[in-house]
């Protein structure tokens, strides 16, 4: 998957497309240093989106962001915690 084009909303969320979703928009929020998938705009003409392709667009848009080793971090304590 690779991300194809983002942008910043108001209040700062980020607008982000995939292309192998390239008809759903997919919404991030921030949380502390990093971005998570808040909400997906799923066009009925794409595949549905499972919890592995929403980590991977996590990952993708973080390391576009510089934010990787906060979201790295985050990961790390959410296994911990399991």
């Amino acid at each position: 998957m690779k991300l194809t084009k983002w942008s910043y909303t108001k209040r700062y969320n980020i607008k982000a497309h995939f292309d192998e979703f390239p008809n759903s928009a997919v919404l991030f929020r921030q949380i502390k240093d990093y971005y998570f998938v808040y909400t997906v705009n799923w066009a009925i003409s794409d595949p549905v989106v499972t919890k592995q392709s929403l980590e991977e667009m996590e990952w993708l848009l973080n390391t576009e962001l510089g934010t990787l080793d906060s979201y790295r971090l985050r990961k790390v304590f959410d296994r911990a915690r399991e």
